[in-house]
């Protein structure tokens, strides 16, 4: 793979948990992380796993589906989850504030369903689609799309 790729194979949903929470411990302020994939590709538990890794107490991790976003104190970073499913522009996403988080945090984001508001991504960012390749498998594909990203990816690796 290249330096701005990476694809893996979780064998169950363990290990797709693993493979979120080890992105976790890498992830800095300021990086961002935009997943795609259907409904039941393990989005969710991905995410759960990035929190873990980002020292957030799984007990604190709620989908952000009605909220739209939540904020979680981890190790020396604010985690911003938030879960677009719900919306289908970037003006339903304006009223919630999010653009101004994005632009005025420190934290580092994790957004569910970015391809229902693609604009929401900045241009820097790594974006993970998550494919069911059978009812226990998934594959995960990540794409880096500029150099914090492409450091983000390397520290996962």
């Amino acid at each position: 793979m290249s330096e701005d790729r990476l694809e893996l194979s979780a064998a169950s949903a363990d290990e797709t948990f693993a493979f979120g929470e080890k992105l976790g411990r890498a992830i800095q302020s300021h990086d961002f992380i935009g997943l795609s994939g259907r409904l039941g590709a393990g989005k969710t538990l991905f995410s759960r796993g990035v929190a873990q890794g980002a020292g957030v107490p799984l007990e604190d991790v709620s989908s952000p589906t009605y909220s739209i976003v939540q904020s979680y104190q981890g190790r020396a970073l604010t985690l911003h989850h938030a879960d677009l499913y719900r919306l289908s522009s970037e003006a339903d996403l304006f009223g919630t504030g999010y653009f101004d988080l994005l632009e005025e945090t420190d934290g580092a984001f994790l957004v569910e369903w970015i391809e229902q508001v693609p604009s929401a991504a900045p241009a820097d960012a790594l974006l993970l689609t998550l494919e069911v390749t059978s009812p226990d498998t998934r594959r995960i594909l990540a794409r880096a799309t500029g150099p914090a990203s492409r450091a983000l990816l390397a520290r996962w690796r």
